[in-house]
């Protein structure tokens, strides 16, 4: 299992996020309904001698998907090849990669939803019958050509299972949601990776990086590193709740743990756009964003916070937007409310 899984991740960052990446379920924080799902489908396709069903994994970015697949890969003994959906552009590329697998190996596809869509319908003989399908030569002298496969499992992650067509989605034979995580588990994967990189922090300090890291232990350990450099510089290496308070301030994070794009989002709708409805189109270029971005990284956290509320005609101000905000929802917008 040596294939680098930490896609988009510069080299620093990945080595970053590589080391604290838990390598095995008792390891591995929060999340008890998926853990105890895999877990349990693992232990039977082992006592079976047989390959684990293939494997949706959704939610959030951050939450764990890809360190779940390392994690059951390792489970079931086998070898994990690891790529992404938007860089399997054509056929042959995914008959490269299905082909050089061996019996029950593990194949994890990052952003399965943003495939190409001829790729996709690949998917389904080789995920279902363990066949492909691939083309010799062109024109009159075309002919295809069936080539058999390995026994493998498909593990799919996704940040936006809606985007997912109905067979790819209907041949996983388990699908989990990862929801974001509760205060008290970020707590404990804080401590953990402190001892990791050999930090001294407090209860205190833990409780505040936790406090403001969004319910996403990606953003929790990204947050910890940040801290540690300004404890490092400024507080002779100890996290206090008083320095994590200061360096997460310096960052611009707040106490509810929101950063300067998420006020920059807020205070759009609120000020620009009267407290909405707004498309995200919109939304998108008065805050200089991609809209995939805004709908992927920031509206999920905004919305199950309360912040904002999506709407058939777009985007809407909530009353605790306004509050955040320090402004008073005008009596047309309570009355949407």
């Amino acid at each position: 299992m040596k294939e680098n899984y930490s896609a988009g991740l510069n080299r620093r960052d990945a080595e970053f996020e590589q080391g604290l990446r838990p390598r095995k379920f008792g390891d591995f924080v929060g999340q008890k309904k998926v853990k105890d799902r895999l877990e349990l489908s693992i232990q039977a396709a082992l006592e079976r001698k047989d390959v684990l069903d293939h494997v949706l994994l959704s939610g959030p970015p951050g939450l764990g998907k890809t360190t779940l697949a390392y994690i059951l890969a390792d489970a079931m003994g086998v070898n994990i090849k690891s790529t992404s959906g938007p860089i399997i552009d054509k056929p042959a590329d995914l008959a490269g990669l299905l082909t050089s697998m061996e019996q029950g190996d593990v194949v994890f596809i990052d952003e399965i939803h943003r495939m190409q869509k001829s790729v996709e319908e690949y998917l389904y003989a080789a995920m279902e019958d363990y066949v492909i399908d691939i083309m010799i030569d062109q024109g009159p002298n075309a002919r295809s050509v069936r080539l058999n496969l390995p026994r493998f499992t498909l593990v799919g992650a996704t940040t936006r299972s809606g985007l997912l067509s109905s067979p790819l989605r209907s041949r996983f034979g388990l699908s989990c949601r990862l929801d974001y995580y509760h205060a008290d588990d970020l707590k404990h994967i804080l401590k953990r990776s402190a001892d990791i990189l050999k930090v001294e922090v407090d209860e205190g300090g833990v409780v505040e990086i936790a406090g403001r890291s969004r319910g996403t232990p990606r953003i929790a350990n990204n947050l910890l590193r940040r801290v540690r450099d300004y404890a490092e510089i400024k507080a002779g290496n100890k996290i206090i709740k008083a320095v994590a308070d200061k360096a997460l301030e310096m960052l611009d994070i707040d106490k509810f743990g929101l950063d300067d794009m998420d006020k920059r989002i807020l205070a759009a709708i609120v000020h620009k756009f009267g407290g909405g409805p707004v498309g995200v189109n919109s939304l998108a270029v008065s805050v200089g964003e991609e809209p995939d971005t805004i709908e992927e990284v920031y509206e999920p956290y905004l919305i199950q916070e309360g912040y904002l509320k999506r709407t058939p005609q777009g985007r809407l101000a909530t009353e605790l937007c306004y509050q955040r905000l320090g402004l008073r929802p005008p009596h047309s917008q309570e009355s949407l409310l």
